[in-house]
């Protein structure tokens, strides 16, 4: 009886407080899709390829660990340096960068993926998190980035 009472509490409390958003950090899947099918249906590929390439060093936050990798979660590399970050996914990276003004100097190897895996974990990456981009990665624009 006492458990029931405390998740009845709880939902109450949780109902009382308009400011709790348990999704705050996602995009919601209703509005993308009837906004944006394609970005959704490439952020869907790119998340099976984040899950199997990238989170291993980025982590499942996309936060990094905050001394040898980079965080991608609100990261001004990725969007003030689109290309370059397109670049550092189908070739790799290497050398220092400055993310959101902290000096990383790690290697990230190429992952082997094909142009559109990397505008697909593109995708996911700059709309995940905190992330929100205005204009999708296509194919196209990866075939654009040479070495």
């Amino acid at each position: 009886m006492q458990f029931i009472l405390s998740i009845i509490l709880a939902s109450a409390l949780f109902h009382l407080n308009p400011q709790t958003d348990l999704n705050k950090d996602y995009i919601s899947v209703t509005n993308l899709n009837q906004k944006h099918p394609p970005l959704q249906e490439s952020m869907t590929r790119g998340k099976e390829i984040y899950t199997d390439f990238c989170i291993q060093c980025h982590l499942a936050n996309g936060k990094g660990d905050g001394k040898n990798f980079p965080p991608l979660d609100g990261s001004d590399w990725l969007t003030k340096k689109r290309n370059e970050s397109i670049h550092a996914v189908k070739y790799g990276q290497s050398g220092p960068i400055n993310v959101n003004q902290k000096k990383y100097n790690n290697a990230m190897p190429p992952m082997g993926l094909t142009n559109q895996e990397i505008a697909d974990v593109m995708n996911y990456i700059m709309n995940s998190w905190s992330n929100r981009q205005t204009k999708i990665v296509t194919v196209t624009e990866v075939e654009k980035i040479k070495p």
